[in-house]
């Protein structure tokens, strides 16, 4: 028997491979690699005999051209790492079948609830067979739904010669939730003109656009003295870095802002009375935007620092990654036979942006243009997360006519 996507998903999402924005390595985390093996192992099973992974815990894979045209090769891509946002350790996935609608109450912690007024899409799902978690860890369809599905893909298209392909590339990778998704990935050895991120939301949403994206990481050194001989000398650095934070504009935060508004987003802070470090996210649809914002938050710094005259802080900006669109653009053709894939699919295509980023952002700007096609997850990095059977089946499709359409237009 055919392992269906559901089988792929739920055995997958028992692994824990949570990466770790603390570490140094690549991968962030070994653990990412027991399901790298597995995922090899898969693949030599199906017959993709180049199948393997690498010392950074990147695999690789090739289905090879049944065609006698000459095709682009196109790159279907997923990442085996799940978010430190939440624990992924010991997923027990529920599954609601034949969903009648209505809130999903989760029986591990009964607190947790997956309502309808704040999950949408849930209504579109009715009859549907609703994966889980128990409440106590995400759920990990971020991104084990996208290996699932392609997975799947791959398993249909060695077992039916008759569907004409070109070559098709697959990658699965590490870290992508710490940013590092492609740090080290060999794009001469995967050798794709262009490429597929199956990492987004909502059955037939197909996007083109992200945030570009920046990191900020403000050192603040202060006066540090015995607080008993401290009247008019001592600066204490954690309350600089407070006072930094209290200054942050309240309609410039994920919390106050949705469509293609940007946002400044605190995400660490640590401290003793002499040094504090603050760590922060800058997202903008545009260059120009994630400049002012940057300029925005230095200025706070500065009014702040100047009310303590023995203190000095330093103010450091990384760039994590830039908006795709510039780069699909040039490549019109990438977007289009998607959105007729999910046309074939059964579905009426959405052509969108993500409030986010995913490895395709980063491998546009490496020269491998990179749009993101849905994987049907919902609530991602939370323990509400939640996928259907049936949209994972849908994204299945899609790949499929992906495949087909780029043959068929050669």
């Amino acid at each position: 028997m055919t392992d269906t996507v559901l089988d792929r998903f739920l055995r997958y999402i028992v692994i824990d491979t949570q990466s770790d924005p603390s570490s140094s390595t690549q991968p962030t985390t070994e653990k990412q690699k027991d399901l790298g093996r597995l995922l090899v192992g898969e693949l030599l099973q199906i017959g993709l005999s180049d199948a393997h992974l690498d010392e950074h815990g990147y695999v690789y894979a090739t289905i090879p051209a049944n065609s006698d045209k000459t095709v682009p090769v196109i790159c279907f891509c997923s990442h085996m790492d799940t978010a430190p946002d939440f624990s992924g350790t010991d997923v027990k996935p529920q599954i609601v079948r034949n969903y009648a609608g209505g809130d999903i109450r989760l029986v591990g912690d009964s607190s947790r609830v997956i309502r309808v007024a704040e999950h949408p899409e849930l209504s579109n799902q009715i009859g549907n067979d609703i994966v889980t978690t128990d409440g106590t860890t995400l759920l990990g369809a971020d991104d084990k739904a996208g290996l699932a599905e392609i997975m799947t893909a791959a398993q249909i298209l060695v077992d039916n010669p008759d569907i004409r392909h070109g070559t098709i590339k697959i990658l699965f990778t590490p870290d992508e939730e710490v940013g590092r998704g492609v740090n080290k990935v060999d794009l001469d050895k995967l050798g794709a003109n262009f490429a597929y991120t199956m990492d987004g939301e909502t059955a037939g949403h197909i996007e083109d656009e992200t945030f570009s994206a920046d990191g900020v990481e403000i050192g603040i050194t202060g006066v540090a003295i015995h607080p008993g001989f401290a009247k008019d000398r001592m600066e204490n650095a954690i309350k600089i870095a407070g006072a930094i934070i209290d200054r942050l504009p309240r309609d410039v935060a994920p919390e106050t802002t949705e469509g293609k508004q940007g946002f400044i987003h605190p995400v660490g802070v640590t401290g003793s009375m002499e040094k504090a470090s603050l760590s922060f996210i800058i997202r903008d649809f545009t260059d120009e935007g994630l400049v002012q914002k940057e300029a925005m938050l230095e200025t706070i710094v500065k009014q702040v620092m100047s009310a303590y005259p023995g203190s000095s802080y330093h103010f450091q900006v990384t760039e994590q990654y830039r908006n795709m669109k510039t780069v699909l653009d040039r490549h019109p053709e990438i977007v289009e036979n998607a959105l007729e894939a999910v046309r074939r699919a059964g579905m009426t295509p959405v052509r969108g942006s993500i409030r986010g980023g995913t490895d395709g952002s980063r491998l546009s700007f490496m020269g491998l243009p990179c749009p993101n096609i849905f994987a049907g997850g919902h609530a991602f990095h939370s323990p509400l997360e939640w996928v259907s059977r049936q949209d994972m089946e849908k994204a299945v499709a899609t790949i499929v006519e992906v495949a087909k359409i780029w043959e068929e237009r050669a």
